[in-house]
């Protein structure tokens, strides 16, 4: 959509490589006035919602360079890897996905249906402003445990999303390998995760399960930003969402026991979905990667914003580290020693947790 075949509404102007594309795929038409209102999201890409006369649509753009302090650098051929992860997502579970509208692979965009927040609110900013329903958490685990159940032993997935160089670029590398580099006394064993991880191909991964990419919708949650998407280790999905509920109950005390009971619910109902190995398996793998992801979210590549406080940093220091050189066995108990550690009196002049 050019300028010189289209209306460009108010508000921030993309370049004409998105306007064009959506006159090329037929989704704007000419003489019709389009604003381009730029999403607040995730550090990797662009986001544009786009309204247009009676409807309005998601545009979204890899970037090389995502936008973290950090040097972090990854392929745009990613975007192709997120589109390819819904159009297997909406085959199985059609209501997990916004509806897939058009893909531009050698530009790194698509469009997809904008939902509005007023009826897919963001799971991440109910868990922060108190909002925790358990039941949520129940509904993302077994989405996420039914959509890596259909993907188990398939070798045309696999062959598809052999996409190691990006997981590494994405997940591997900014969030075990830089750690690792943080902390040199646990540095084998996050290589040891991190290969571990890398060497495990089971399902098909997406890769960046958190709350911030959960829309809550009437008919059950919806999953975005699959650009991790990578055929893998199914317990890197588990251990990273889990990761977040317990971050969280250090910022929103007050749901402090909902937000944990979530955690143990989320782990528990997408485990009565695996049946493409032996659950002490799984549960193993997933509970020595949380401590990791829980260290790397303070000290790797993309610390979480909203632990602000040294003595919540601390404590997930101390906790981490705790578990990684004595692991335990199920999601559960890296859940009851997180809570345990949270119970603890505070040392004499800090805050209480």
């Amino acid at each position: 959509m050019s300028a010189t075949s289209a209306q460009i509404g108010p508000g921030p102007v993309p370049d004409t490589v998105l306007t064009d594309f959506l006159m090329a795929e037929g989704l704007a038409e000419p003489g019709e006035t389009a604003t381009w209102t730029p999403l607040a999201g995730g550090v990797s890409s662009d986001l544009w919602r786009v309204d247009l006369p009676g409807r309005s649509l998601c545009v979204k753009r890899a970037l090389a360079r995502l936008k973290v302090a950090a040097d972090w650098e990854a392929p745009v051929s990613r975007n192709a890897c997120e589109w390819a992860w819904m159009r297997f997502a909406s085959r199985h579970r059609p209501d997990s996905v916004p509806e897939l509208l058009a893909h531009d692979p050698a530009a790194g965009l698509f469009a997809m249906a904008y939902l509005p927040p007023e009826r897919y609110p963001m799971w991440k900013a109910q868990l922060l402003y108190g909002e925790v329903r358990v039941a949520t958490a129940a509904a993302v685990g077994q989405l996420l445990g039914s959509l890596h159940a259909a993907s188990a032993g398939d070798p045309v997935l696999a062959e598809e999303f052999a996409t190691d160089g990006n997981f590494h670029a994405l997940r591997v590398e900014p969030y075990l390998l830089a750690t690792a580099a943080a902390h040199p006394g646990l540095g084998d064993v996050l290589q040891g995760l991190a290969d571990r991880t890398a060497d495990t191909h089971l399902v098909l991964v997406h890769g960046d399960v958190s709350p911030k990419n959960i829309l809550v919708g009437p008919s059950g949650p919806v999953l975005l930003d699959a650009e991790c998407a990578w055929y893998g280790d199914p317990a890197f999905d588990l251990a990273f969402c889990v990761n977040h509920l317990l971050l969280k109950s250090l910022v929103v005390p007050g749901c402090r026991d909902d937000l944990l009971r979530s955690a143990r619910v989320l782990a528990e109902e997408y485990v009565t979905c695996v049946d493409w190995e032996p659950r002490a398996a799984l549960h193993q793998r997933a509970a020595t990667l949380l401590p990791a992801l829980l260290l790397a979210r303070v000290d790797g590549k993309s610390p979480v914003e909203y632990l602000t406080h040294e003595g919540h940093r601390q404590l997930v220091r101390t906790v981490a580290t705790t578990l990684l050189r004595a692991p335990a066995a199920t999601v559960a108990d890296v859940v009851a020693a997180w809570e345990g550690a949270l119970a603890a009196p505070a040392e004499p002049g800090t805050r209480p947790y």
